[in-house]
């Protein structure tokens, strides 16, 4: 699905080009959490773009963003925007709440 020229835009306009640069930095993420869910609450789309509003839950069982395994449940909102080239994304932004996400996997139970 990724163009051959993607790049992946973090907080802050951080890119990460290629599929790679995507997959890298958030698969460690997705793998400190049991059986996560990311279901689109809204979607858009207008010409090359397409915005969508996204709410991440899941279980924390493994280190994310230097925080040890808590076993705390992380609930929140994320905004991503794809740029398309070709049928394909070419670019992909995306934001969201980092000191939210740390307060919720800091907190004690």
């Amino acid at each position: 699905m990724c163009h051959p020229d993607f790049v992946f835009y973090t907080q802050v306009d951080t890119p990460h080009p290629g599929a790679d640069g995507f997959i890298n930095p958030e698969k460690k993420n997705f793998d400190a959490f049991e059986e996560f869910r990311m279901p689109i609450k809204t979607m858009l789309a207008e010409g090359n773009k397409v915005a969508a509003h996204l709410v991440f839950e899941g279980k924390q069982t493994g280190e994310c963003l230097g925080i040890p395994p808590s076993g705390n449940f992380l609930r929140f909102s994320l905004m991503m925007l794809l740029t398309i080239a070709d049928g394909k994304i070419i670019e992909k932004r995306a934001h969201y709440d980092r000191q939210d996400i740390i307060r919720q996997l800091s907190a004690r139970s």
